[in-house]
């Protein structure tokens, strides 16, 4: 397969050289094209036209039963030892492969559309001195493109200019890492002063120096300069790039601020121009897409390992079968010779030969190709099961379930790991300003006349805030007192609220009067900002040297002197500002633990009443911040000021210089009070990630976001309790020092334990060619959580500590891996696929979780608001996270159940029929004779048996939904492939042949000698044949009946109008009308209706039914009272009790804890520097409005709600 992908590779022009080092110059086409880099198209389809058949089918002969089929087909068109009609084998054959190949196809139409809709997208590219709409896919490396806001990105580009004050760029890149807050990207000045100037960007080329002049209002003279950059090669590094622009004989270094990626939105940026730098695959988003690979369940493996297997027993049956013909011909073959003369040239050895590959013909149907076909139609009618399921649909974004893969149901019911994505995945990307301490009063919650809490939910009464005409209409509150304690004039809680609304580096712009849009580089500071907004304290507007805001209806104008910025180690942030009196303040809010260390000591008593609450907060999960202020001298802030410039100028340590003046100014605070702000989880989160760990699932948290946010949900999600025994955070910048820190987790966890992991070696697949792997779980004792950082998880992922990382991870209840890459997110699936040999899920919303999704069994995209991406690579989708507990516990568990019952049945059944054939060959002479009538050997699979156990398969369950709910370790069996396995296999073959040699022997004896009722003789070939097949039939019928659990109308219909539709047929077959029209098709005149007359056969079925059904009760009975399972205990207790009811809706228990879920700092520094920067607010002409469509998810994003926008339709 490789060979034939490395052709069509070629063909499409494919490097095949690895590339060292990127060098291009911007608008030099002929120059660019000369490397032959990847133009911006993109494909993530497997066939085309041409491809499809050859590849197509290539791809289905792999499948060993197919290959097998063929073979048979083949065998059956010689006519010497063709023992069945041709037409049995083909018919089926060119079936399942049509049925097969359709669904392929309809899928690579489905990826070359949405190849098609993302390459015909349109972007203003620089031709030949003019901007030229062109398609996506004809974009090239070096070309200059224009984007405009909240256009896509098309390419990996080098940011040239923009319409923004200092060459800034507003991007959204949720796409890539699910952070929602938007970024800042700068050009460099050089580049940023050609602006939006047409021929100045035109000559921006990689030649010489030369003049250009062009005309506008009046003559100017404009120089060209020339542009070449040297670079890494393409990569999947997200947060990193090297480079050098050289700009007429000048270097200019080149990072990851310079670059805008594709797969991120252009915000708030009316327009903006780059230079391609990697087009297509060779972007970063594309690097980390991972590697669509052709999903299999491990039903499936198994069924190939078996299938072989059976192939070995079918190989030695003929084989002893042929020795006894051989036997057989030489000492009774040669009295028949007179009569039954042999082929001219056929002796005894050639006749042993061909009756080898007539026994492979009649005892094919251990391997019957109905057995694919079968569960392909019942993993199909799973499938719409859970497109029909009206529990997964989610009637706000008018969203169901959707099954996008039909040929995985089964391993839904198998799951032991899942990976989850965080933001939009568990949480909604909705920030909240929830509830507050003001001069220690709780603020936010709703009490009961008992003084009990009230759980707030849609229909709770909201506070007005009509009064506030400059109030944000999406912001919700319930606490009615809070306002009315602000109207009244309390001194405190309007201080509270003006910190608030001073105290941050948030941009407004409100391009009509009244409408502002905030646009914070951290979403809970806009949260912040409009709860001062709603409360009267509104922030209007800023300069680099003032601030504005309107205070109960009142405009007040702020000098702003100082911003404190914020970052990882600071944990706070600070303003100075002089109010219109003159008054100078010192506000400050940051970490509770930052500022109580800096408060007065006056505050000591408010700071334990604030502890109590934030106490409280933290148990709700909440992301708490703590306030305070100080008002500061005129003559000391001076000196200080001078101190401040002196640092901020100089050379050298000027961070530690800063830090020591922002040390002394910000101590003796005073406390106001603490905020506590939602990161709303989905619905039903907690709840799910508690049933899915009672059903033995591991839930791994892979998130791109930062470790405080992500621990935060953690605690949210009551994945990190207070009660776990420890929580490690590896967050180490060495390979030496993440490996001491895994190690040191480990052995605290299991001290005893030893130093190198349990490994066994095995050897699995097809022909048993694959090497396994497994790393066996330590003992733990308690429960423990392990938090990483993508920094430290490079080197955990590297091959010496790769099996450190996953031993000490998977004696964790918990794990969070945070600031990880798309890529990072793949390999730890693939490293606990590797060494686990356990089923894997993956689930998220964005395109940074393509790569997890393609590289686990199963992915699971949930259709969210950071695009399609997700939904497009994976096999399930839906709305909401909690889907995800209806998916597995009920439709996985289900699904599994009824493909195992399929399997055992099929097996039995089969293998009950071809043993009857394999007795019957020592009374025939070792002929190749068939027991049965030919036309019951074509029909027994295709109708006689194929709808009753298509019926159990697409409608048995043990028990229903709501038990499934209620007992979540009813799914344990799934994951440890208790239901069908080798063992159970081997034990089908054991039953089947004990019920053979009943339907054989019992038959035979019962028959031997016998006589009807009038003296005639009944005891020929075709009456025990007709005897033979009806016991069989009957037999497997009833054993369907006992694997039964869950009877409907349809099942009886299937069951009854089978074996109805046998004696029809049969009646019908045997009929002289039929051997008068076709006399040498239908031999058997008469026969069914001289013997079932016979009180003796009917008496003889009833006997071979009761034989082989009695112990199989027998067995299940004595099973169930000394081993019962889990399935066993809750189906007796069914019987007993009655239908739990749904779980009521009970408000959440008040939960204390002592740890802070931290305000989320961001890694980099905030807008402090740019918002006192002089040039922050130049003057620029006008322009029109961003939002022109006011329906738009962005125009309506209000501050409240901080979601990612969801892709919009193409407006061109």
């Amino acid at each position: 397969m490789g060979s034939v992908e490395s052709y069509f590779g070629r063909l499409c022009g494919q490097q095949q050289n690895k590339e060292e080092e990127r060098l291009l110059r911007a608008n030099d086409r002929p120059f660019n094209l000369s490397y032959n880099y990847a133009n911006n198209a993109i494909k993530t389809s497997k066939y085309n036209i041409f491809t499809f058949l050859p590849l197509n089918l290539f791809e289905q002969f792999r499948r060993l039963a197919n290959s097998y089929f063929l073979f048979l087909f083949v065998l059956q068109l010689i006519p010497q030892i063709a023992s069945l009609s041709w037409f049995t084998t083909a018919v089926p054959l060119i079936l399942v492969l049509s049925i097969t190949a359709v669904k392929d196809a309809t899928d690579d139409i489905n990826r070359h559309k949405s190849d098609n809709q993302v390459n015909n997208r349109k972007v203003n590219v620089l031709i030949d001195g003019e901007l030229q709409s062109e398609k996506w896919m004809n974009v090239q490396v070096g070309d200059v493109i224009k984007l405009e806001n909240n256009q896509f990105v098309t390419a990996d580009l080098l940011l040239l200019s923009s319409s923004e004050p200092l060459n800034l760029v507003y991007v959204e890149t949720a796409e890539l890492d699910g952070e929602t807050n938007l970024k800042v990207k700068q050009a460099l000045t050089l580049t940023g002063e050609m602006g939006d100037t047409i021929p100045a960007l035109a000559s921006f080329k990689g030649d010489n120096f030369n003049e250009v002049f062009y005309e506008s209002d009046k003559s100017e003279k404009c120089f060209s300069i020339s542009g070449e950059v040297r670079c890494e090669p393409p990569n999947n590094r997200l947060d990193k790039f090297k480079g050098t622009l050289t700009v007429d004989g000048q270097t200019y270094s080149l990072d990851n601020d310079k670059v805008l990626l594709r797969g991120c939105t252009l915000r708030n940026t009316e327009w903006c121009f780059g230079l391609v730098i990697f087009g297509g695959p060779d972007t970063k988003l594309m690097q980390n897409s991972g590697k669509t690979t052709f999903k299999r369940t491990s039903v499936d493996h198994l069924m190939n390992v078996l299938v072989l297997c059976i192939f070995g027993f079918l190989a030695t049956m003929c084989s002893v079968l042929t020795i006894g013909n051989a036997i057989w011909e030489i000492k009774e073959g040669s009295v028949f010779t007179v009569f039954l003369p042999r082929e001219p040239g056929v002796d005894a050895p050639l006749s042993s030969f061909l009756t080898f590959w007539s026994y492979v013909i009649v005892l094919n149907t251990v391997v019957p190709i109905s057995l694919y076909v079968s569960v392909e139609i019942i993993r199909l009618g799973n499938s719409f099961y859970i497109d029909w399921d009206r529990k997964m649909y989610y009637p706000k974004s008018d969203t169901p379930a959707q099954a996008r893969t039909t040929t995985l149901n089964e391993e839904l019911g198998q799951i032991k790991y899942i990976f989850s994505d965080k933001t939009g995945t568990l949480t909604q990307n909705i920030m909240a300003f929830n509830k507050c301490s003001i001069n220690g009063k709780n603020y936010g919650e709703l009490l009961d006349f008992a003084g009990q809490r009230m759980e707030i939910t849609e229909k709770t009464p909201r506070v007005d805030f009509s009064w506030n005409q400059l109030a944000d209409p999406k912001f919700i509150f319930h606490d009615r007192s809070l306002a009315d304690t602000i109207r009244e004039g309390n001194l405190e809680a309007q201080a509270f609220f003006r910190l608030l609304a001073l105290c941050h580096t948030v941009m407004p712009e409100e391009k009509k009067e009244g409408e502002l849009y905030y646009q914070a580089q951290s979403p809970d500071e806009g949260a912040l900002v409009t709860a001062a907004r709603n409360f009267g304290f509104v922030f209007r507007s800023r300069t680099p040297e003032t601030i504005t805001v309107v205070e109960m209806g009142e405009q007040v104008v702020y000098d702003l002197l100082a911003v404190l910025d914020f970052n990882n180690v600071r944990k706070r942030m600070s303003v100075i500002v002089r109010n219109p009196e003159g008054k100078l303040t010192l506000y400050c809010k940051g970490a509770d633990t930052i500022i109580y260390e800096r408060l007065h000591t006056s505050c000591n008593k408010l700071m334990g009443i604030t502890t109590g609450h934030l106490n409280e907060y933290a148990g709700d999960g909440l992301r708490t911040l703590v306030l305070a202020y100080k008002d500061l001298d005129e003559s000391y802030l001076k000196e200080w000021m001078q101190r401040h410039h002196v640092a901020s100028t100089a050379m050298d340590e000027r961070d530690e210089k800063l830090d020591e003046l922002y040390e002394e100014i910000e101590k003796d605070l005073l406390l106001l009070g603490a905020t506590a702000v939602e990161d709303k989880l989905q619905d039903g989160v907690p709840q799910t990630i508690e049933q899915l760990a009672k059903a033995g699932i591991k839930i791994w948290v892979l998130t791109g976001d930062k470790q405080e946010t992500a621990e935060n949900i953690g605690y949210s999600c009551n994945m990190l309790r207070e009660e776990m025994k420890d929580i490690f955070a590896v967050s180490a910048n060495t390979a030496e020092e993440v490996k001491k820190e895994l190690v040191c987790a480990r052995r605290k966890m299991c001290p005893e334990g030893a130093d190198a992991p349990t490994v066994t070696k095995a050897r699995a697949g097809l022909f048993w060619l694959e090497k396994t792997e497994t790393v066996h779980d330590d003992k733990v004792d308690g429960e423990y959580a392990l938090v990483i950082n993508g920094h430290s998880l490079a080197f955990a992922l590297e091959k010496d500590l790769e099996l450190e990382l996953l031993r000490t991870a998977c004696m964790c209840q918990t794990v969070i891996c945070c600031r990880v890459t798309p890529l990072q997110k793949a390999q730890v699936v693939q490293l606990v696929k590797k060494y686990k040999q356990a089923v894997t899920l993956a689930i998220g919303d964005g395109a940074n979780d393509v790569s997890m999704i393609k590289a686990a069994h199963i992915g699971v995209g949930i259709s969210g608001q950071e695009g399609m991406q997700a939904v497009l690579s994976s096999d399930f989708s839906f709305a909401q996270f909690r889907y995800l507990q209806r998916l597995l516990l009920v439709h996985g568990r289900w699904s599994y159940l009824r493909m195992c019952k399929f399997l055992q049945y099929f097996f039995y059944k089969n293998f009950t029929f071809t043993f009857v054939h394999f007795w019957y060959a020592f009374f025939c002479g070792f002929s190749a004779q068939t027991v049965y009538d030919e036309w019951f050997i074509t029909l027994y699979n295709l109708v006689y048996t194929a709808l009753p156990v298509l019926g159990m398969s697409l409608f048995d369950q043990d028990v229903n939904d709501r038990w499934s709910f209620q007992y979540p370790q009813l799914y344990s069996p799934g994951p440890l492939n208790i239901y069908f396995n080798k063992k159970v296999f081997v034990r089908c073959m054991i039953h089947s042949c004990y019920s053979s040699l009943i339907l054989f022997f019992i038959p035979w004896a019962a028959m031997h000698d016998t006589v009807r009722d009038d003296g005639k003789d009944i005891a020929d070939y075709q009456s025990f044949a007709l005897l033979a097949q009806t016991c069989l039939l009957v037999v497997v019928s009833i054993q369907l009946c006992l694997d039964t659990h869950y009877w409907t109308a349809v099942n009886q219909f299937f069951v009854w109008g089978s074996l109805a539709a046998y004696f029809a047929t049969t009646f019908t077959m045997y009929s002289n009308g039929m051997f008068l029209i076709f006399t040498s098709t239908f031999p058997f005149i008469g026969t069914a209706r001289n013997s079932l007359n016979q009180p003796n056969v009917w008496l003889l079925i009833l006997l071979t039914t009761l034989l082989c059904s009695l112990p199989v009760v027998a067995f299940r009975f004595i099973v169930i009272q000394l081993r019962p399972t889990v399935n066993d205990k809750v189906r007796h207790k069914l019987h007993k009790e009655a239908l739990p009811a749904p779980a009521p809706r009970r408000p959440p228990v008040r939960r204390i804890s002592t740890r802070r879920s931290g305000y989320a700092f961001s890694h980099a520094k905030g807008y402090g520097d740019l918002v006192t920067s002089g040039r922050f607010l130049r003057p620029r002409k006008n322009r029109p409005a961003l939002f022109r469509q006011t329906d738009s998810p962005l125009a309506q994003n209000q501050p409240q709600y901080y979601r990612t926008t969801t892709e919009e339709s193409e407006q061109h």
